[in-house]
């Protein structure tokens, strides 16, 4: 770990929240946008709710992962990521778990709007997320501790972000408040096939933390898929992950899209850069640097695909 001396208290909450993951929490919303806005159904107010809510979902899960790790000893000494404050003893445990469900409660509170606007399938999709974004490091079957993690991060912060997003612009526009089912219209398939770059690359995030941290997770028994299965498989997942990012503006072209759908390639060299750290590399020296580069890549991805449904 980093060393925590000169770390202020505001230093150290920042850090458990961390920002810098943000951008897995924009990207769905973002591209659930632009796809609205190609189908003449963009609206301002539940896009905006879409993506505060996202961002208090995105922290409150960080806030937990930090918490749950530390009081379960998966964080060490020896952890190679950033620092976590709850293992760190920058912050006290229970501060940190208060910090949580402060932050998932404000999560619901959004939501309300959002389940006034798109009814009794956001109520589902909204408890889910946050119920799940406790229980990946937390509750008596962590998902992150069982080879889990990956699922959890392709479905609610990719599949469930971007056909939400997309939901509730498009049920303002077919569909009276409130309602109690699934509008026509208002989950599609381009909607799901446009999830999939996302959940794809959001999961290669978490691939490149789990390589980084293959080691000291076989010692404190987090079974993660890089764990299970080892380095080589890990590389596999990535890649193939990849592939399918670059694949889908593909079937947007042949269903009649324009050629903009392929936005999403100028971002290829960074994922080709990324790539060759992690086939090469498992220490936190370049794995941290090539998180970050990671995230990077789902930010400018998302943007690049989005623009390519709005022009």
């Amino acid at each position: 770990m980093s060393d925590t001396a000169d770390v202020t208290r505001r230093q150290a909450w920042l850090m458990a929240a961390r920002p810098h993951t943000l951008p897995a929490a924009a990207a769905p919303v973002v591209v659930g946008t632009g796809l609205a806005v190609h189908a003449g159904l963009f609206a301002a107010l539940p896009a905006l709710a879409a993506l505060v809510g996202a961002a208090l979902i995105q922290v409150g899960t960080n806030f937990a992962n930090d918490y749950y790790d530390a009081v379960q000893g998966a964080d060490t000494d020896e952890r190679e990521g950033f620092t976590r404050v709850t293992a760190g003893g920058l912050i006290e445990p229970e501060r940190v778990k208060f910090a949580m469900y402060a932050t998932f409660a404000l999560a619901i509170l959004d939501g309300t709007y959002l389940v006034y606007v798109g009814g009794l399938p956001i109520v589902v999709v909204g408890l889910a997320s946050v119920a799940s974004g406790i229980a990946y490091t937390g509750g008596p079957y962590p998902l992150g501790y069982h080879g889990l993690g990956d699922l959890f991060v392709f479905v609610f912060f990719g599949v469930v972000a971007v056909t939400g997003t997309f939901y509730v612009q498009a049920v303002t526009h077919l569909a009276d408040p409130l309602t109690t089912t699934i509008p026509p219209g208002t989950v599609t398939t381009a909607a799901l096939v446009a999830s999939l770059p996302v959940a794809a690359l959001s999961t290669d995030i978490l691939v490149v933390n789990n390589v980084r941290d293959r080691e000291e997770d076989a010692t404190t028994g987090k079974r993660t898929l890089a764990v299970r299965f080892g380095y080589t498989a890990s590389r596999v997942q990535f890649v193939a992950l990849l592939a399918l990012a670059y694949v889908v503006p593909l079937w947007f072209y042949v269903e009649g899209y324009s050629a903009a759908v392929f936005f999403p390639l100028l971002s290829l060299p960074l994922a080709v850069s990324v790539t060759r750290t992690l086939l090469s590399r498992t220490d936190g020296e370049a794995l941290n640097p090539a998180l970050s580069r990671t995230g990077q890549l789902l930010a400018v991805y998302s943007a690049l695909f989005a623009a390519g449904f709005a022009v």
